[in-house]
């Protein structure tokens, strides 16, 4: 763990992969102290906004454990409905040498975690229990993704919220409503949400 500045009244704190910020975020929204007024979690980073003196926040991040938890630990889940007809679906059963019945299973079967958010409102970058799904992503990006286009990139799952360019793999699609100014909170994936999808 590495704490650097950024600003007046936050602290940026780098670690060495995701699974650790993963478990260090559990950690430190468990019961962050009252100057804290934000946790941000990223892949390799957790931004920590407060407002007040530093130094007990520092000695609040040093203090600081990583969790140990299992998925059935967590009660925030939500169940996602796809149609699994997207345009890489062929594409991703040849880059992991999967059946596609095998890709929509393997999607399917395994538990996501919202690791992070990021790239658009309501976007949530998902990890899952699964290797066999990470494939990179695609050599042309492209121009336009429809909103609720389920794909996959490295070893992150996800789910475009709004039409936008994009370079992911998509195997589906979901009327799931991911950003909903009229909802509290707006996001439905927020980070440390449990994910699972179902086949439409």
């Amino acid at each position: 763990m590495r704490v650097h500045p950024a600003g007046e009244d936050a602290l940026l704190v780098e670690f060495d992969g995701l699974d650790e910020t993963m478990a260090y975020y559990r950690s430190l929204t468990a019961g962050p102290p009252a100057a804290v007024v934000d946790l941000v979690p990223a892949a390799r980073t957790v931004l920590v906004m407060f407002d007040g003196p530093k130094q007990p926040v520092l000695d609040w991040i040093a203090a600081t454990e990583p969790a140990v938890t299992t998925t059935d630990d967590r009660s925030d889940t939500v169940t996602i409905s796809v149609v699994y007809d997207g345009e890489d679906l062929d594409e991703v059963a040849r880059l992991t040498g999967l059946p596609t019945a095998d890709v929509v299973a393997a999607h399917v079967d395994q538990t996501w975690t919202v690791a992070f958010g990021g790239f658009a409102p309501g976007f949530g970058y998902l990890v899952g229990t699964d290797a066999r799904l990470h494939v990179p992503r695609r050599t042309s990006p492209r121009t336009s993704v429809p909103a609720g286009s389920v794909g996959l990139a490295g070893e992150f799952s996800g789910i475009y919220p709004r039409s936008s360019p994009g370079g992911w793999q998509l195997i589906g699609r979901t009327d799931a409503r991911l950003w909903d100014l009229d909802r509290d909170p707006p996001a439905l994936l927020r980070p440390g949400t449990i994910v699972r999808f179902e086949q439409a």
